[in-house]
């Protein structure tokens, strides 16, 4: 078997993902090209699942959880996951929300690449977003009375999270936080309050 079937995705796979994930295509062969730098196999272990799982929740007992959600995407059980059920992993535990924009927002408004964020952090990003105007002024006077300041918005995006003031946020917790909660994600994407 020449190499040309393994570096391609085929499009019957395509089709499926596209149909059972929210992902575009464009996505899925991004996803495709970096599997395939960290995989070459083509295969994910239990192990290499757990890792990637670790660096999402890095404060929590990712490991233990990681060995069952490998275990359940492990369709076909042959102990390790093929690309088609690490994507399928991957939307799922992301409940088909747009994971890849809340880890670009997290590294966003992780000013010091500490790996954690704080209130500070926030704080300045909600400032920078106010001061490049990415919320046109016809939008920002309609803002409810507690998100019509840079400053009172990052006070009620802080407030989800259940962090004190002076403590931090990992990864998967702002993602855990955000998903879980619309007004966090409409805050973090600044989506125009629906009419």
């Amino acid at each position: 078997m020449g190499n040309t079937t393994s570096s391609a995705l085929s499009k019957e796979i395509l089709e499926d993902l596209k149909l059972s994930t929210k992902f575009t295509e464009n996505e899925i062969c991004q996803w495709y090209e970096n599997f395939q730098k960290q995989c070459p196999t083509g295969r994910i272990t239990p192990e290499e699942f757990e890792e990637i799982y670790t660096r999402f929740f890095p404060e929590s007992d990712a490991k233990s959880y990681a060995r069952h959600v490998f275990r359940s995407f492990d369709t076909n059980d042959d102990g390790t996951l093929d690309f088609k059920e690490y994507i399928i992993a991957l939307h799922m535990t992301s409940t088909g929300k747009t994971t890849r924009k809340l880890e670009w927002a997290f590294s966003l408004f992780d000013v010091d690449k500490n790996g954690y964020i704080n209130k500070t952090e926030v704080t300045e990003i909600c400032q920078v977003r106010a001061i490049f105007k990415l919320i046109p002024k016809e939008e920002q006077s309609k803002l409810p009375e507690d998100e019509n300041t840079p400053e009172k918005r990052a006070n009620k995006l802080w407030a989800y999270f259940e962090k004190k003031d002076n403590e931090r946020l990992a990864e998967g917790e702002f993602i855990k936080g955000v998903i879980e909660n619309e007004n966090a994600m409409r805050l973090i994407h600044y989506e125009p309050i629906k009419q």
